[in-house]
């Protein structure tokens, strides 16, 4: 490990590792963020790229990531009034890490079925 944070004998939630888990943990957390790291997006543009998310699921998985800061919430003047969701500095820095998951989970699938992973 990088440093004494990661030499914990059980889960601490001050290890980086259990941090950077944690903020991608939960059912739908990557696919929402994923629809974030292209831009601000409406409730309504996450549910129609999302369609089999309940709403009720997406707000769930929204607050989580505000209460994180995660994700800003920004609320627009006018009737209705119209909320859009964007990443904040540390939620963008997350990409990385979910194309790192990415990329493991595509090799692990290769590997159990007997394939060679791409060079």
């Amino acid at each position: 490990m990088p440093d004494r944070r990661g030499a914990t004998r059980r889960p601490e939630p001050g290890c980086p590792v259990e941090v950077a888990l944690a903020a991608v943990s939960g059912r739908w957390t990557t696919l929402v963020l994923r629809e974030l790291m292209h831009g601000s997006r409406s409730f309504g543009d996450l549910r129609a790229a999302l369609p089999a998310l309940s709403a009720k699921v997406l707000t769930d998985r929204l607050d989580d990531l505000c209460r994180r800061a995660l994700v800003d919430r920004q609320r627009q003047r006018g009737f209705p009034a119209r909320t859009r969701y964007r990443l904040t500095p540390a939620g963008r820095q997350l990409r990385p890490l979910l194309v790192e998951l990415y990329r493991t989970g595509d090799a692990l699938l290769r590997a159990a079925d007997g394939e060679r992973p791409p060079r």
